[in-house]
């Protein structure tokens, strides 16, 4: 039977990574995007051309009919969700929690939380055998944030991720009996661009003398992590974390 793997998120970065890694090793793919639509579909073409199957939906994660969209044109076009990586996350430019506003926090904790949570419930709504479904994974995206703290930076994301870190350990624990599996990739510093959002284009630069291994992490090796959990290699690892930091 065919995976079918949705990644939110995933038309840039770690989402685009775990997208083509993914379809290598035979999934049927969903790109989700919010804007980027290009470069969603330039994912999707550079999957066809190695023979995989995949479509770009656009859906903002933190609009409930957004998601329920995205889920429902993935059942029509590819067929049942039996892997869903929550990738999709924001952050905001560099600042102290003394100048957040609440339009701030509602933005970051709408896409990083609110999102994740919405599409952990479509998902497990298909997947879960409570459901007639056959069971599946998901892998959600927290990031080393949710243990460092981000101070100075972004206290916001980082508290974001932490809820992630609490939606992975409740969430595996109910539905480990439903044939869902339920697992997230802490990253550490990945030399992707959403450093630019931050502020800060040149991020890794600063912080990689911080890193044990010295070097920021490609986004391919965040990926690999990913898949590893998604895998059958993966089967009796549910609740669990992958640090990938570089050592930090």
């Amino acid at each position: 039977m065919e995976k079918i793997l949705i990644i939110t998120g995933s038309s840039r970065g770690i989402g685009a990574a775990t997208a083509c890694l993914a379809a290598e090793r035979g999934y049927a793919i969903c790109v989700n995007y919010l804007h980027q639509k290009e470069a969603a579909n330039s994912i999707v073409d550079a999957i066809e051309q190695i023979g995989g199957r995949a479509i770009a939906v656009a859906a903002d994660v933190a609009c409930e009919a957004e998601v329920t969209h995205l889920f429902n044109t993935v059942d029509e076009q590819l067929g049942k969700v039996s892997a869903l990586v929550n990738n999709a996350g924001i952050l905001e430019q560099q600042m102290r929690v003394e100048n957040m506003d609440a339009a701030r926090l509602n933005r970051v904790f709408a896409t990083n939380i609110t999102g994740s949570f919405l599409c952990a419930r479509e998902a497990v709504k298909r997947m879960s055998t409570k459901h007639g479904g056959a069971g599946g994974a998901i892998v959600n995206i927290s990031s080393a944030a949710s243990r460092l703290g981000s101070p100075n930076e972004y206290i916001d994301y980082a508290a974001s991720k932490g809820a992630i870190d609490a939606l992975t350990i409740g969430l595996a624990k109910e539905v480990a009996e439903e044939g869902i599996r339920v697992n997230a990739v802490r990253p550490g510093f990945i030399d992707t661009d959403i450093h630019v959002s931050g502020g800060e284009p040149n991020r890794l630069e600063r912080v990689k003398e911080f890193i044990p291994m010295k070097r920021g992490g490609q986004a391919i090796e965040v990926a690999k992590a990913i898949l590893w959990l998604l895998s059958d290699e993966a089967s009796y690892t549910t609740g669990s974390f992958i640090d990938v930091t570089g050592g930090k």
